[in-house]
């Protein structure tokens, strides 16, 4: 999956059909480099999309041909700090943190004002965003002009994502005596805390909207809400981090990965199949997504602890899709599965995050 671009490294989402994306990039960085002990490869890697860093953005997306990198994505560059952060915690590499920093920096603060499409933070410290016809999040599926899930406002992961990079950003200023960034990024992101616990509870369901734009809220109960317990940096008091991955449990594991929406939705789709309009119907509605092992089993050491017994159970939710990297693409692990049993392999046969997030979790959770 590593490759090169020009003198730089990045990472192909997928084979054979997927260019190399600043989302996947940034997921599959951990897994594929720094657990793996390929640290310089990390860096060129992280060093290759901070040189298209514009308006405080990282592509989403390299064109083949070399056409200009596109930026339609609110989330690519919040990846792109907590891979930052990721890196700096295995590698402590003090010379290049204080070379990126400055990037980092401008980054949020073009957050913070706006940038393209809408992407401005509001008063009450939630990330807003979206543009006609055009989906930022990873949840991206469209049929020709119809929007499949439509998330234009606050996203909850875009929320969970934007209060990781407060934290990071606040606790790389300390470390190089930029006292006031830190402290504006801890006002911040204090702020954002309060306002998702606020806002987001659904307690018709005991977990998170998935999106809250103005009075309207979405309570589709979707994997996207693990991002507030999984990642490095966390809002929700353990009470609610508790009841958000039991309703996870119930509604969306499987033994491959997570569904995207929850089986008793009427929007659900039990099966990734037919035409190309039915399938981008059914990519973000039920499919399963290998790659969300890697938050969900995080998330469940988060709440309950790191301890043997947990480390055997994440161990054991993994020996399904160990056991299919000998069965469709060998050594490989999909892009995406079948939302219902006997969950059929689907999409991509060798995809980037899905290896690199199964990689994660065994170096860190499961050691042989």
């Amino acid at each position: 999956f590593i490759a090169k671009r020009g003198s730089g490294s990045t990472i192909i989402g997928g084979y054979p059909w997927f260019t190399d994306w600043g989302r996947d990039t940034m997921i599959s960085l951990p897994g594929l480099t720094l657990l793996t002990g390929n640290h310089e490869i990390a860096r060129e890697i992280l060093l290759t999309f901070a040189n298209s860093l514009s308006e405080g953005m990282v592509p989403n997306r390299f064109p083949d041909r070399g056409e200009a990198p596109e930026y339609n994505t609110v989330d690519a560059t919040l990846w792109f700090i907590e891979a930052v952060r990721a890196y700096f915690d295995q590698t402590h590499d003090r010379p290049f943190l204080q070379q990126i920093y400055p990037q980092l920096l401008d980054s949020i603060h073009a957050h913070m004002r706006g940038t393209r499409y809408n992407i401005r933070m509001l008063d009450n410290g939630l990330l807003s965003s979206g543009a006609p016809g055009v989906q930022l999040t990873w949840m991206d599926a469209k049929v020709g002009d119809f929007v499949v899930t439509p998330r234009t406002g606050c996203p909850v992961e875009i929320q969970a994502l934007w209060y990781n990079a407060l934290q990071s950003i606040a606790q790389f200023a300390e470390l190089l005596d930029d006292s006031p960034s830190s402290q504006h990024c801890k006002a911040v992101s204090g702020t954002l805390r309060s306002t998702l616990n606020d806002l987001f509870w659904n307690e018709a369901t005991n977990c998170l909207y998935d999106v809250v734009d103005g009075d309207n809220r979405d309570g589709s109960i979707r994997p996207n809400q693990l991002l507030a317990i999984s990642l490095q940096h966390s809002m929700l008091p353990l009470d609610r981090a508790r009841a958000v991955l039991g309703v996870a449990t119930r509604e969306l594991l499987t033994p491959f990965g997570l569904r995207t929406l929850s089986p008793s939705d009427p929007n659900y789709h039990p099966h990734y199949e037919g035409a190309p309009a039915e399938r981008d119907a059914a990519y973000h509605q039920g499919t399963v997504w290998p790659w969300l092992l890697g938050p969900y089993c995080s998330a469940f050491i988060r709440v309950n602890g790191d301890t043997p017994e947990n480390r055997r159970h994440v161990r054991e939710l993994l020996t399904q899709i160990e056991t299919h990297v000998r069965d469709a693409g060998v050594g490989q692990v999909p892009e995406i599965f079948d939302g219902d049993p006997p969950h059929h392999p689907r999409g991509c046969p060798a995809q980037a995050w899905s290896v690199a997030e199964v990689l994660r979790i065994l170096h860190q959770y499961a050691p042989s």
